[in-house]
């Protein structure tokens, strides 16, 4: 089995094991779509006041990264490794603040604070920033959640906390809303996100 047919194979067992009755998903395509800029979270702004230095005002030239074998095992040992390190732990009881964002305190974190870091240990790997790219949406309980997208010659895969396995982005069970611009790591652009499957048709 090839990288493809894997990728494609981990991704049905995923969506049958978390995607009860839902309709047909049209063909979303193996990158999202984006709109045009929009506002960065507040998290994201309050992070980048904290840490400058994972924030710089430079201009990149968006790439994709070509998955090989090599490239995919890393990705799912990253992200399994980040998954197995940090507990989980709200904003509001690690912080005292609905909403704040951080690499993880004590091994402890929110989901952004999972994004930060696998993003973190993905550059230090010698990743390309402009295909690491913090993406928000909502969950199967129509919460806030964020996620990273890696975006490949595969299409745009995700790294989750939620769900173990790294898949495309269009077999997870989320609605997709904006995510760092691919040319510069402060500002964001918009998702339009026009599947079939809404996170109403996902079982809780």
């Amino acid at each position: 089995m090839n990288l493809l047919e894997r990728l494609l194979f981990a991704a049905a067992i995923a969506v049958t094991g978390v995607v009860t009755g839902a309709p047909a998903m049209a063909d979303p395509g193996r990158f999202m779509e984006m709109k045009t800029a929009t506002k960065a979270p507040i998290g994201h702004k309050q992070f980048c006041r904290d840490n400058s230095w994972a924030c710089p005002k430079e201009q990149y030239q968006p790439v994709v990264v070509k998955l090989n074998e090599a490239r995919w095992n890393q990705l799912i040992a990253i992200n399994a490794e980040v998954n197995q390190r940090i507990r989980p732990m709200t904003d509001e009881d690690l912080f005292g603040k609905l909403e704040h964002w951080s690499y993880p305190v004590n091994g402890y974190g929110d989901c952004e604070e999972y994004v930060l870091e696998k993003q973190r240990i993905l550059i230090e790997a010698g990743w390309p920033k402009s295909a690491l790219l913090i993406t928000v949406a909502k969950d199967v309980q129509n919460s806030g959640h964020a996620v990273l997208t890696v975006r490949t010659d595969h299409g745009d895969m995700i790294l989750d906390n939620q769900i173990e396995a790294v898949l495309p982005w269009y077999s997870t069970p989320y609605r997709y809303i904006k995510r760092q611009s691919a040319r510069s790591p402060v500002k964001w652009t918009g998702i339009s996100d026009t599947r079939v499957t809404t996170v109403s048709s996902v079982s809780q």
